[in-house]
């Protein structure tokens, strides 16, 4: 095991060289950079935008943009945003607990009622809650988040609901003690749990109902029953361990999102998280800036595929990596 983990962690830096090269030149295929903007502006003279273009380094080639972009990133040094004139690693920094605490809530909720649900509807199936459940999950597949999200914002306006709309902090916040300020940001964090969290939930839920059914029908769940096993034995001891196989690896790849965040979400419900600003980031060509979010993501989905892999082999012992 030791050697297998050892290998995979090898592998991601020829992977990350290659991830980080493609996106750095595809970034570049859109016509003009940065500076178009400023350009256009007839009160910005020419002098200085070819100053800030030789600052920023746009005046040079693609490779020797990249090269230089990947000798800084390996001393530690992500580069300077464009928008903001800050070390990258600062804008980051400033939102990355925000956007982990609203993916790590949003992961939970799916998780948490998901499976439980799931279970049931595979053994009681076709009765009412399972029908029930199953038209609430293709609901949720089916309404995208930004509409999801405005419809519980009406909702919560029109009836009055004692919760925030907007935002991570109320505006008393920095006069409030420890335990309120947790509690209010608890507060303004469950609008974009429920909202990022329902989609997940849905398609939870209709793939572990989907891997619960297939293992249930199979024989050897036939010959626990047959061998006089109670129910629950059988349900939770038998056929959760082999039906949650594919569910691990989904949760892997759930992994790689916690620093993503979900841009639309955060725009409609005001959360200051790294979604709204990397879609910013690449829309405006701050380039070191996306550059830090597309890295971030790329080396949490090879962290989540690794996580993903151990799971599996510590649920199944079938599974051996050498």
């Amino acid at each position: 095991m030791k050697t297998y983990i050892l290998r995979r962690i090898l592998i991601v830096i020829p992977l990350l060289l290659v991830i980080s090269m493609l996106s750095f030149f595809i970034m570049q295929l859109s016509p003009g950079n940065y500076l178009d903007q400023m350009r256009m502006n007839p009160d910005i003279s020419r002098e200085l935008i070819e100053s800030m273009e030789e600052d920023f380094g746009l005046n040079e080639g693609i490779m020797t943009q990249y090269f230089a972009w990947l000798g800084q990133t390996l001393q530690g040094n992500l580069g300077e945003s464009f928008s903001y004139r800050v070390p990258v690693t600062q804008i980051i920094g400033s939102r990355l607990f925000n956007t982990l605490i609203l993916s790590l809530s949003a992961m939970v909720f799916a998780w948490v009622i998901a499976i439980p649900i799931a279970i049931y509807s595979a053994t009681h199936r076709y009765n009412i809650l399972d029908n029930l459940f199953s038209v609430l999950a293709f609901i949720g597949l089916s309404i995208p988040n930004f509409f999801f999200a405005l419809l519980l914002l009406f909702l919560i306006v029109r009836y009055n609901i004692p919760l925030p709309v907007s935002g991570m902090t109320s505006v008393m916040h920095d006069f409030m003690t420890p335990r309120e300020q947790i509690l209010d940001i608890l507060r303004h964090l469950i609008v974009p749990t429920i909202v990022l969290g329902s989609a997940g939930t849905a398609t939870i839920m209709r793939q572990m109902r989907g891997q619960m059914l297939d293992v249930i029908n199979s024989d050897y769940i036939r010959t626990a029953r047959a061998k006089g096993l109670k129910e629950s034995t059988v349900i939770n001891k038998h056929a959760f361990r082999n039906a949650i196989n594919p569910m691990i690896t989904m949760f892997g790849l759930q992994l790689s999102s916690l620093f993503s965040g979900a841009a639309l979400t955060e725009i409609v419900t005001g959360w200051p998280g790294l979604g709204n600003l990397m879609l910013t980031a690449v829309r405006s060509k701050d380039l070191y800036l996306a550059m830090a979010g597309l890295m971030m993501g790329s080396l949490m989905l090879v962290i989540g595929n690794l996580i993903a892999d151990l799971l599996l082999a510590v649920n199944d012992p079938r599974i051996h990596y050498n």
